[in-house]
């Protein structure tokens, strides 16, 4: 701090004084003038006690100094000065050392402090003129006394100045400080904003190197988007090109820029993102120009969208579903009431044609209603189903395969170790057995199509993925995967990845689809992924024993 700073100053003075008195007189001993011992030991004591207090103290920030301190620095500087003054060896005048102390309560003390003490070195100079003149020291008094009233005068005007400049560094520096105070809070609050947006956000330089990156711009850009801060260049990765290039247009125009960009990601499918970029303006002359980006996923705008519309199908979809059940029911009765009474082959298959088509609206109407059944928000238990995701898997997969050893063949992989997931398992059933089908329909023959392993990341958040050697999907089939109705099969209702996304949502975890690559005969084979990211387990609540049990 500067009043810090200034406090250390006068200390070192100080310090610095005492050793030249001290200097001094050794010198004038050494140079064969009469000095007492005693006035070396009282120089020596005087440096040792100002050396004591630079060492021994420091100043305080909110305290104002204590009256030792006055004492120990004001108050042996006047006696010092004064003895000197009064001794006069070698004819040397000490008077303005006295200015010294006016100096230090001028600076660290109040007004009242600084006029005071002036009045006081005023005081005591006419006093040790006066007793010069009494006891025939110089010849000329009058010179004298007037010399000694101005010097006091210098005093005072020195005393009010000095203390009125220290007064307005105190209040500059207070007001200082809370500036920076604000902005560092700002700043703080500015930055858990940002991170917190689900839109990233990039501040770009002339040459694409990033500034900033919040967490979302750098998951969207396919890096780390934890707590990595490392600089990125745009034009280092071909998948950025797109946005490097509508950096140097916003530079270029100098106006704000909006486009539909691919980020494409080595060995996954590209994502859209929608970029607004805006310029910073440069205050003064040699200020930088910045540029920055908005990223936004339209996978998640288009969601959002697509959401809004399917609440009220989904209502819709849910009366209907109830009007057909009836007459399905009643179609479903007929056709086994007639079914048991025909003889004829081609007849017979009419009618298992009729059975199998009800069975499949049947199935499409109990879909309908499941998803219409449970709001989205229903599952929030204070104490949520937790399911053992490596024993759950397993067993879901050995139950799915036993319906057909010859063509469901999966190799399933655990690794969380038995931690624990907070989702009910008979919904993790539904959600594994969707996705086990969904592979197998694009899986080959072969007896490590379709893969299904669990992971524990490094925060305990735990993940499952069913991997099947399919071709890639198109581009229009994977931007609508988890809508409802939606289905490449013309057999399929569309509504199994989207009851899966569901169910996920109700638990808070994520479900997403990405190409990626298995080994299999010591070989990368690329193939899709389906994965599901669960949210990591509340710890136990630890049970209380007795002795946390306090009697009152």
């Amino acid at each position: 701090m500067a009043l810090a700073r200034v406090w250390y100053g006068f200390m070192t003075a100080r310090v610095t004084i005492a050793l030249a008195i001290l200097l001094l007189h050794s010198s004038l001993l050494a140079l064969g003038q009469p000095i007492p011992p005693w006035l070396l030991l009282f120089c020596l004591a005087y440096f040792a006690s100002a050396l004591l207090l630079r060492l021994s103290t420091r100043p305080s920030q909110t305290e104002s100094p204590s009256a030792k301190f006055w004492i120990g620095t004001v108050g042996i500087d006047a006696v010092v000065f004064s003895a000197l003054q009064l001794m006069q060896l070698g004819g040397i005048n000490y008077s303005p050392l006295l200015g010294l102390p006016v100096l230090l309560a001028a600076v660290l003390g109040s007004r009242i402090m600084a006029l005071g003490t002036a009045a006081g070195m005023t005081l005591l100079l006419l006093l040790l003129d006066t007793w010069r003149i009494a006891t025939h020291q110089v010849g000329d008094e009058t010179t004298l006394l007037v010399q000694s009233g101005l010097t006091g005068m210098g005093y005072f005007i020195l005393a009010f100045l000095v203390n009125q400049l220290a007064a307005r560094l105190v209040r500059e520096e207070q007001l200082a400080r809370r500036s920076q105070m604000d902005v560092r809070l700002q700043t703080h609050v500015n930055e858990l904003v940002i991170e917190a947006l689900t839109d990233g956000v990039l501040v770009v330089d002339a040459s694409g190197a990033t500034r900033a990156a919040n967490p979302a711009a750098r998951l969207l850009l396919g890096t780390d988007g934890g707590t990595d801060r490392t600089p990125l260049q745009l034009g280092s990765e071909p998948g950025w090109r797109a946005l490097l290039a509508l950096a140097q247009k916003t530079f270029g125009d100098e106006t704000a820029q909006q486009a539909d960009i691919r980020v494409q990601y080595p060995g996954k499918s590209p994502r859209r993102v929608r970029v607004r970029t805006r310029l910073t303006v440069a205050h003064e002359v040699q200020a930088e120009s910045l540029c920055v980006m908005f990223l936004h996923d339209l996978r998640e705008m288009e969601a959002r969208l697509r959401t809004e519309k399917m609440a009220a199908m989904g209502r819709m979809s849910a009366a209907v579903a109830h009007e057909i059940r009836n007459p399905l029911a009643a179609i479903s009765q007929a056709n086994a009431l007639l079914e048991e009474d025909l003889s004829d082959p081609a007849q017979q298959r009419l009618t298992a044609m009729v059975r199998q088509n009800a069975l499949r609206l049947s199935k499409i109407v109990d879909e309908v209603l499941e998803i219409a059944r449970v709001p989205q928000h229903a599952i929030q238990r204070s104490t949520p189903m937790q399911t053992q995701l490596d024993e759950a898997t397993e067993s879901i997969c050995r139950d799915w395969s036993l319906h057909d050893r010859a063509r469901r063949q999966v190799q399933v992989t655990p690794g969380t170790l038995g931690l624990p997931v907070d989702f009910d398992p008979e919904h993790l059933r539904r959600v594994l057995v969707n996705l086990l089908d969904n592979a197998l329909r694009y899986a080959s023959n072969q007896a490590d199509a379709i893969q299904v392993s669990t992971h524990l990341a490094a925060n305990r958040q735990s993940g499952l993925q069913v991997w099947s050697d399919g071709p890639p999907m198109e581009q229009a089939v994977e931007q609508h995967l988890f809508e409802p109705f939606f289905s490449s099969e013309s057999r399929s209702s569309g509504l199994g990845l989207y009851i899966c996304r569901e169910l996920c949502e109700r638990h808070r975890a994520t479900i997403g689809y990405q190409r990626a690559a298995r080994m299999r005969d010591g070989l990368a084979v690329q193939g899709n992924e389906f994965f599901v990211q669960f949210r990591p387990p509340k710890p136990p609540a630890r049970p209380a024993h007795p002795e946390d049990i306090q009697l009152v």
